[in-house]
């Protein structure tokens, strides 16, 4: 008896903005294999990838994982890039300091100390 696995019926849907961002995120990691001189099939190999899957991820393909990105741009040396994502969470820090100073009251059922 075969275990089917749970899989989404379609693609999510990738919008013209994010596309793009992806297209320069595989244009990116394209020229920093070719500035190491590094084949193709050096760097499939080296991720246990396919060409194929590795011209996808070059394309900036969304269909593939983002482990994929992730250690094809390990393979490039470039993975302290990704501790750049999302590192600095500008919009979260102001939302919360505006909820901060909005009628800093405490909340229902807080600890509140009595004199």
């Amino acid at each position: 008896m075969s275990i089917m696995m749970n899989m989404p019926s379609k693609s999510p849907i990738i919008f013209p903005q994010e596309q793009s961002q992806l297209a320069a995120l595989g244009e990116r990691i394209k020229l920093a294999r070719l500035r190491r001189k590094l084949p193709a099939t050096a760097i499939a190999q080296r991720v246990g990838i396919s060409r194929t899957t590795l011209h996808k991820v070059e394309a900036g393909q969304p269909e593939v994982t983002l482990g994929t990105y992730f250690r094809v741009i390990s393979a490039l040396g470039l993975s302290k890039d990704f501790d750049l994502l999302a590192a600095d969470d500008k919009v979260g820090r102001k939302l919360q300091d505006l909820a901060l100073t909005a009628g800093a009251r405490p909340t229902k059922g807080a600890f509140t100390p009595r004199p």
